[in-house]
């Protein structure tokens, strides 16, 4: 029997994996990486926010196959959405006017 479920019910299970992916990352010099971080890349930039059913090795699969490239992609967007940054932004060019 396959079991498939969305991909937020099998996240308390995936801990291991994630903290695998979390060390593979700081590896290759993303200290800063947290298992919080990528699971929300996983579900933005793989899943798309759309919390997809899957079987388990499927969803092992997505997270052993994340790249750095798509991690690094996600990160760069999240600095551009962060609203502390636009702010700053803002106030330093308001004064170049």
């Amino acid at each position: 029997m396959t079991i498939v479920k969305p991909v937020s019910e099998w996240k308390a299970m995936l801990s291991i994996v994630i903290e695998s992916k979390v060390e593979e990352f700081k590896l290759l010099g993303y200290s800063r990486t947290t298992p919080d971080d990528v699971w929300n890349c996983l579900n933005d930039k793989v899943w798309n926010n759309d919390d997809p059913e899957k079987r388990l090795h499927e969803v092992v699969q997505d997270i052993f196959h994340l790249s750095a490239n798509k991690y690094m992609s996600y990160l760069t967007v999240q600095t551009y959405n962060d609203d502390n940054l636009l702010a700053s932004i803002a106030a330093l060019t308001q004064g170049r006017e």
